[in-house]
């Protein structure tokens, strides 16, 4: 591979991302203007909303920032071609810091424990209100962006400086390795935080490995999306063959497979224990109209994906790949859904406009701010000593 060819601009965003970043923001003011007339009218429903949104939408940083050090840690081509999308996924942090505040000003409306008279009348509050409080929730947010952000920023850097500069690779396994085991730790608390203590008597083990995993599922699917509008650029889609789509469906099979294994290890756990303050959490899930959402979440987020990848040629044709990743996105909502509306509607199933909106302004605000970032950086690592390689593969 010669010099020339490793040339910054050969591989800029194709026309495709500008599309994208007009989409989004477009759907964001949409969603935008609407959760505005929503907090006007019913400001307690905005604030539940906005978390669905907010925690659905933060999947796909923090996700891509797993797979992201993940990447440097296990090396070779799989994954290089998906690194710079990563990078501008996890970039974003900052931003998704600054969109946590509506749920700090509406920590009242949506957690049970941050009313003085609740935790008085109930054993159980008191007996964690040493961590579950309003001054240990704002803290502890603020240190867990302060991390993510750190090393999401550092890495981009390092990797941006490796375009122009000889870099060793090992200085990206320095922060990755420690770095992953932060981020899975840090993730478990702040699921404990702000998803967990919507119900502060339910508590379950696996709950943070089960809620990262799926984040890195969402932004997994996100990101092959994005391939795939990347694949427009000529010499970017040297680096995204037909074995490389491959790459990323049995990929996006794995992590279906391991959500559904931590998914019925937590049931099977709690069904079998039995006890009072652990099954209330499926009991309300299995009535009341939930039970259509539970089977519909267990059937399309699942059963249909795991059997639609297990063909071959469903994940090495680029469009049937790219459907099944766009699915798995809309599923991805509805487990999020899933998991945070019945502990904050507090009854039977129902779906609130302001669900949709909520959805809509923090995706396309963030999907414009993602579109930025990548745009602002050739979309392949050009100082990356595996590069070369990884283009002669679409040969």
């Amino acid at each position: 591979m010669t010099e020339p060819n490793l040339n910054p601009d050969h591989f800029q965003a194709p026309p495709q991302i500008d599309t994208l970043q007009k989409v989004g923001l477009g759907l964001g003011l949409v969603g935008l203007i609407g959760m505005a007339v929503g907090f006007a009218s019913d400001h307690a429903q905005f604030y539940k909303s906005y978390l669905l949104g907010y925690v659905f939408v933060l999947g796909i940083p923090i996700g891509s920032l797993a797979l992201l050090m993940i990447h440097h840690l296990s090396g070779g081509r799989w994954s290089l071609a998906l690194r710079r999308t990563f990078e501008a996924s996890s970039r974003t942090l900052p931003l998704m810091a600054v969109l946590f505040l509506p749920i700090i000003f509406g920590i009242h409306d949506l957690y049970h424990w941050s009313h003085a008279d609740a935790v008085a009348s109930d054993a159980i509050l008191r007996h964690k209100a040493p961590y579950l409080n309003q001054s240990g929730f704002i803290i502890r947010a603020v240190v867990y962006f302060v991390v993510w952000s750190f090393l999401a920023l550092m890495l981009a850097r390092w990797s941006a400086q490796q375009d122009t500069e000889r870099f060793p690779l090992d200085r990206f396994n320095k922060i990755s390795g420690p770095g992953v085991l932060i981020l899975g730790l840090t993730v478990t608390f702040a699921s404990v935080d702000w998803v967990m203590s919507l119900d502060a008597h339910w508590f379950s083990t696996l709950f943070g490995l089960w809620f990262l995993v799926g984040m890195a599922l969402t932004a997994l699917a996100f990101s092959i999306v994005v391939a795939a509008l990347l694949h427009n650029n000529a010499n970017v889609a040297k680096a995204l063959s037909t074995d490389r789509f491959h790459d990323y469906g049995t990929l996006l099979y794995a992590f279906i497979m391991l959500w559904a294994y931590l998914s019925y290890s937590q049931f099977l756990i709690i069904w079998s224990a039995n006890l009072p303050e652990e099954i209330p959490y499926y009991l309300r899930r299995f009535g009341d109209g939930w039970q259509g959402v539970t089977l519909v979440v267990v059937a399309g987020h699942f059963v249909l994906p795991w059997l639609l990848l297990l063909f071959r040629s469903n994940k090495r044709t680029t469009r049937r790949l790219v459907a099944v990743a766009c699915f798995m996105l809309v599923m991805r909502f509805l487990d999020v859904f899933w998991l945070i509306a019945p502990w904050v509607k507090q009854g039977a199933f129902g779906v609130h406009w302001m669900d949709i909106a909520a959805v809509l302004g923090v995706f396309g605000l963030w999907v414009g701010a993602f579109c930025y970032l990548l745009k602002g950086r050739a979309v392949l690592p050009v100082g990356d000593p595996y590069l070369p390689e990884a283009l002669a593969d679409g040969h």
